[in-house]
């Protein structure tokens, strides 16, 4: 069952802890920060084999799955969402983790790696560019009011899953993310696509690993060559033919690059 914290805003936030790794090790912590519309049920694919290895912690964003919908005042902004994430590794006790974001995911995630560089001992991105401004997303959000958020995911469902996907594993994920307050995630897109920070990227200390889907729909693709050649200590990995989702797509393969980024890295 999903735990509670409360944020010094009062936001009240879930999260999940799981943890399968021998029980005579000291694991070291994996956060992972999931996209927008999302919730932490989003990895379930991830969890088993990365618990092998690290304490995974799920958070469900402000406004995601089970935690609290904020009010519209004050309005979102990027640091209130890499502080809950900060103060969620404070709520645990922990130092330090490695982050892995995917998507909107990915972009707190750099923001902390840039605000609180010493909260996080490594970087693993999934399709996630410096922020949304240089995309279309903003031009979502008319069509999300107009179709609903469901209905507007279905229609462009070819933007996150290739053709012959798993039909069930689609119409899961239209149900999961059609539960989310319609309001809210304007918001969120919102100010998502209002941000881009590729020129703060060198700051970034921590080792990186980019993956980057190479039929890329939602974000630039070519964000990502200029993303590595930023970030001082970055591995790219392209998966090439496939769209935005590829921790839907294609979990396991994400799971087999993060543990052998890690591994390669942080050998135990």
């Amino acid at each position: 069952m999903r735990q509670r914290f409360q944020a010094s805003d009062g936001c009240t936030l879930a999260y999940d802890v799981t943890d399968f790794t021998d029980p005579w090790t000291r694991p070291a912590t994996l956060l992972l920060l999931h996209a927008a519309m999302g919730s932490a049920d989003r990895w379930f694919a991830m969890v088993p084999p990365l618990s092998r290895h690290f304490r995974v912690v799920r958070l469900d964003l402000r406004g995601h799955g089970q935690s609290d919908v904020p009010p519209a005042d004050p309005p979102l902004a990027m640091e209130r969402l890499v502080a809950d994430a900060r103060e969620l590794l404070d709520h645990l006790g922990c130092a330090a983790a490695h982050v892995l974001g995917n998507s909107a995911g990915g972009y707190i995630g750099q923001r902390l790696a840039l605000a609180s560089p010493e909260r996080v001992r490594s970087l693993v991105l999934f399709g996630s560019t410096p922020g949304l401004r240089e995309s279309q997303a903003r031009n979502w959000l008319p069509r999300v009011a107009k179709e609903g958020l469901r209905g507007f995911l279905a229609a462009t469902i070819a933007d996150r899953f290739p053709p012959g996907h798993d039909p069930r594993h689609v119409q899961w994920f239209l149900d999961e993310a059609g539960q989310r307050d319609t309001a809210f995630i304007g918001r969120f897109v919102g100010l998502m696509s209002s941000l881009w920070w590729m020129d703060e990227l060198p700051g970034i200390a921590c080792p990186t690993l980019l993956v980057v889907p190479g039929a890329e729909t939602v974000g630039s693709g070519a964000a990502y060559q200029e993303m590595a050649a930023r970030i001082p200590d970055c591995h790219l990995v392209s998966y090439p033919g496939l769209p935005h989702n590829i921790c839907d797509i294609v979990p396991e393969r994400c799971v087999d690059d993060t543990l052998a980024f890690l591994e390669r890295r942080f050998p135990r």
